[in-house]
């Protein structure tokens, strides 16, 4: 009884406000330190704990005390799980960036050697191209004129202008000529788009035309868009918007094209069986719009088969393919979704409709100044 235990003043006036006769007071042990306090009451009556009781108030202190200390010890281990968890992510996000890095730097270097060994030669010969025309036009003219003064010359002349056929020479060696420097121009515009493709001497952000690095990526991917003899020719199809100077990695963000395109390439071969089925012609459009005064948007759509939207969750994990083994290695998308999200705080989201195809949107701002994260 709370009134002939001896409890001091303030103890009593406690209890007797929430209309408590008795109490059972039982300690809460966690780990062997006092947590809490176990409070049974008797409102109506004063009351005798028999032993038994006691006993079984204890006991349930004692579990209760148990229980804590395996809850406490639960939750260390769950933010133990979460920094292992946290930390095997970091190792991965450092896996991905160390082999984009290494990726980019070998692709540039080996794009630029190249780039660089042809150019050589061939600025050499489209040099000389002009010297070349001149001088057979000059020869040609010589000759000209000799044909006119000396129309009948000595029968051994006579007998090698008609083995050489010195008319149709003298037509078709201008035509030969422009032949040359056609195919020099497209060599030397090939090397331009493979140095604009490597960038190795725009390392720096800076303000650059996206076209152009479209226009080189799909130069480079040319063998691959032509007809063979199971797969049809890939037609692109470009809708092209007014878009400003934008500042970005030049080079890393025609990595990302090339990844894109790489892989919508991939869909449609992959889907080649199904175009013929359907008497379909597998197309790939790119299409550039401003969405805002400050955000331009390139979309990248295939009419492929699409992809499912459980596979769509995991595509820009590092890692993750649905590819055969030795086909691809789970890296192109998630290193495109660094560069775009990271690197350029913008946007990358893939749309997909199985059957209908799947587009893949790169949004990224167009001054890096006044960027937005995603």
């Amino acid at each position: 009884d709370i009134y002939t235990a001896g409890l001091q003043d303030c103890h009593r006036d406690v209890l007797a406000h929430f209309q408590i006769r008795a109490n059972l007071v039982v300690p809460l042990i966690k780990g062997g330190e006092l947590w809490g306090l176990f409070c049974i009451h008797q409102c109506a009556f004063p009351r005798t704990w028999e032993t038994e009781e006691i006993q079984f108030v204890k006991q349930v202190a004692a579990q209760l005390g148990v229980a804590l200390q395996q809850a406490e010890l639960l939750a260390i281990s769950q933010q133990q799980s979460e920094k292992i968890s946290q930390t095997l992510r970091d190792l991965q996000d450092t896996q991905t960036q160390l082999i984009q890095t290494e990726k980019m730097s070998s692709l540039g270097q080996l794009v630029a050697g190249i780039a660089h060994e042809i150019n050589n030669p061939v600025n050499f010969i489209h040099g000389n191209i002009a010297y070349v025309r001149e001088y057979a036009e000059s020869l040609l003219n010589l000759l000209d004129l000799y044909q006119q003064h000396y129309p009948n010359p000595v029968a051994e002349i006579q007998d090698l202008a008609d083995s050489v056929d010195l008319k149709f020479i003298s037509e078709d060696l201008p035509k030969l000529v422009s032949s040359m420097t056609i195919g020099t121009d497209r060599i030397r515009q090939l090397v331009l788009s493979l140095r604009n493709f490597s960038r190795l001497d725009e390392a720096e952000m800076k303000p650059v035309n996206i076209h152009e690095g479209l226009e080189s990526t799909l130069l480079i991917l040319q063998p691959r868009l032509k007809a063979k003899p199971d797969i049809p020719n890939i037609e692109i199809l470009k809708e092209y918007g007014e878009l400003p100077q934008v500042e970005c990695y030049a080079g890393q963000l025609n990595q990302v094209f090339m990844n894109l395109l790489s892989n919508a390439i991939d869909a449609l071969e992959e889907a080649n069986d199904i175009f013929k089925a359907e008497n379909k012609e597998p197309e790939i459009a790119i299409c550039t719009q401003l969405i805002s005064a400050d955000w331009v948007q390139v979309s990248i759509l295939d009419n492929g088969c699409g992809i499912p939207e459980t596979i769509q969750k995991r595509l820009f994990d590092p890692f993750f393919t649905t590819k055969t083994v030795g086909k691809g290695t789970g890296l192109g998308l998630s290193i495109s979704y660094d560069i775009v999200t990271q690197k350029h705080r913008g946007r990358l989201e893939c749309r997909s409709t199985v059957g209908a195809g799947t587009e893949f949107r790169v949004e990224i701002p167009v001054h890096q100044s006044a960027r937005v994260a995603a």
